[in-house]
């Protein structure tokens, strides 16, 4: 499921078009559908029900959940994705398919962009150093010393520079709800487990470093001492 304030609902908005032309085939079926999930109060399944043209049935009933927010759509999504509901209207597997909605596109772009630059920036952190300290793989001391060194935007630095998932960060925040350092440790030992072999003492250092979130470089020099 796709992290944003609205959910399924800014989905809806953006395949609204789309949804009111495939949708108006049967809209009595997708009606009822809607007031067996209780999407819709007693007042407004009548009035859109009384209404005579399709389109303005499903227009009005799509505008109905998607002012409910986040739950109601995201049920009504899980009511197009069915396999008899896409028999019923074969476009939808064509409307909603690689359907991103703004922050998702934003946060993959980001990431791409910062992965390019993960090469970059570590060779010539490595030409620096000769790639002589800190090639060995971080050990869970070293990442423990590094949470207590990372600040309150530890999550962007997560998301930014170490491309670990929101979805993952959140889990993290929620399992380590009072202890920083330990809900730090915890995203490192996801990126680390992510890199498997590239994941270097020395690498760390260089992707911490080079973002303006992370911490002092000075502060976690450890990390290029040799083993």
């Amino acid at each position: 499921m796709v992290e944003t304030p609205e959910g399924g609902a800014a989905l809806l908005r953006s395949r609204k078009p789309a949804l009111i032309e495939a949708l108006s085939a049967d809209a009595d079926h997708v009606l009822q559908h809607a007031d067996s999930l209780s999407l819709l109060s007693l007042g407004e399944y009548r009035r859109i029900k009384a209404l005579a043209d399709p389109s303005e049935k499903v227009r009005d009933l799509l505008d109905c959940v998607i002012q409910k927010g986040r739950g109601p759509a995201d049920a009504f999504l899980e009511f197009l994705g069915k396999a008899d509901t896409r028999d019923t209207f074969p476009t939808l597997s064509v409307i909603l398919q690689r359907a991103e909605l703004p922050q998702e596109a934003q946060e993959k772009a980001n990431t791409k962009r910062k992965r390019k630059s993960e090469e970059k920036t570590t060779e010539m952190f490595c030409k620096k150093q000769k790639c002589e300290a800190g090639s060995e793989l971080v050990t869970e001391k070293q990442m423990m010393l590094v949470a207590r060194c990372v600040g309150r935007d530890w999550k962007q630095l997560g998301r930014v520079a170490l491309g670990v998932p929101t979805v993952r960060l959140e889990q993290i925040e929620e399992e380590n709800p009072r202890n920083h350092a330990e809900r730090v440790f915890a995203m490192l030992r996801a990126w680390s487990a992510r890199e498997r072999r590239t994941a270097t003492a020395a690498r760390l250092h260089a992707l911490l470093s080079a973002d303006e979130c992370g911490p002092p470089p000075e502060s976690i020099d450890f990390l290029l001492d040799p083993a």
